[in-house]
């Protein structure tokens, strides 16, 4: 038998295979931008970013074993969903759109779900709300990085 946890774990495997959807010109276009000078962090992104994916899913996995099933499980997993989507969708959209605008604008979006998701998850479990708590903290820095580098660079907006 198929454990839960094995499915909301495949299921954020394959939605964050859609990161890779860059080109190489898209990586040119991202390492030719000015960065800020504070921004000394850079590498540790994406195990900053590895960790915060495997709290949500770890949080997904409580959310669903409390109530395996239920509508408002569901609900709840399409907002996990959706969130992931959001999330993952950040890279190739900007890239493709050469847009750090459209990135902010995502970054945004993501932080606002991250909150709904949250509030949601609370009454059901304190922990999973507790492991969603790490993307409620990176976001907004992910998000004012990307704005701020807008600033250094308006022609990429």
């Amino acid at each position: 038998m198929i454990k839960s946890w094995m499915v909301i774990a495949g299921v954020a495997l394959l939605v964050a295979l859609g990161a890779n959807f860059i080109t190489p010109s898209d990586r040119k276009w991202f390492k030719r931008l000015i960065r800020p000078r504070w921004l000394t962090f850079e590498a540790a992104i994406p195990v900053i970013w590895t960790i915060i994916f495997v709290c949500g899913a770890w949080s997904a996995y409580i959310v669903w074993e409390q109530n395996p099933g239920t509508t408002t499980t569901w609900l709840l997993m399409g907002l996990y969903l959706l969130l992931e989507i959001l999330t993952i969708a950040y890279t190739p959209v900007m890239f493709r759109l050469r847009s750090l605008k459209v990135g902010t604008i995502i970054g945004g979006l993501g932080f606002i779900v991250a909150v709904i998701l949250t509030l949601a998850v609370l009454p059901v479990s304190g922990w999973a709300a507790l492991l969603l708590v790490p993307y409620l903290l990176w976001s907004p820095i992910g998000t004012y990085t990307t704005w701020a580098m807008i600033q250094l660079n308006p022609q990429d907006a």
